[in-house]
């Protein structure tokens, strides 16, 4: 019986999938109106971009995608990265977003699926459905009036 227990405990833990996700949200002061997003060519997920331009958008924030950071004096910068696993499909495994002001960092948030998602289903969620609420979160504090 107790061999019975651990197996489904086992079953149960490699199911789950396990997501991280550790956010620093925009610090309440910082008045956002609009962003540069630095477009990484290096990123193979093929829609993270547009949900991250869509996450800021939704929350009342102009994007505006630059291929390079420039000059970034008195703007708001955001760069990530994002990469995806396989699994009988691609599938987003771990991101990281960085919201920099005047070269400083502010803000940043980590997605990463723990163990590349194991057996769970969840692991092949849209970007979308995985990287809304944490854009979510590391907006929740924004604040678009002086």
């Amino acid at each position: 019986m107790k061999n019975v227990h651990i197996f489904f405990f086992i079953l149960q833990f490699s199911l789950c999938g396990c997501t991280a996700v550790d956010v620093r949200p925009v610090p309440a002061n910082q008045v956002i109106k609009a962003v540069s997003i630095v477009k990484n060519e290096k990123v193979a997920v093929d829609d993270f971009l547009d949900v991250l331009v869509a996450g800021f958008e939704r929350h009342g924030i102009a994007t505006k995608v630059i291929p390079e950071a420039t000059d970034s004096a008195n703007k708001y910068v955001v760069t990530y990265v994002a990469y995806r696993n396989w699994d009988m499909a691609p599938y987003l495994s771990n991101a990281t977003i960085n919201i920099e002001k005047d070269g400083e960092q502010i803000a940043h948030a980590e997605y990463h699926l723990k163990g590349g998602g194991g057996f769970s289903l969840m692991k092949w969620d849209s970007t979308k459905t995985k990287m809304d609420p944490v854009i979510d979160e590391l907006l929740e504090n924004f604040n678009s009036q002086p």
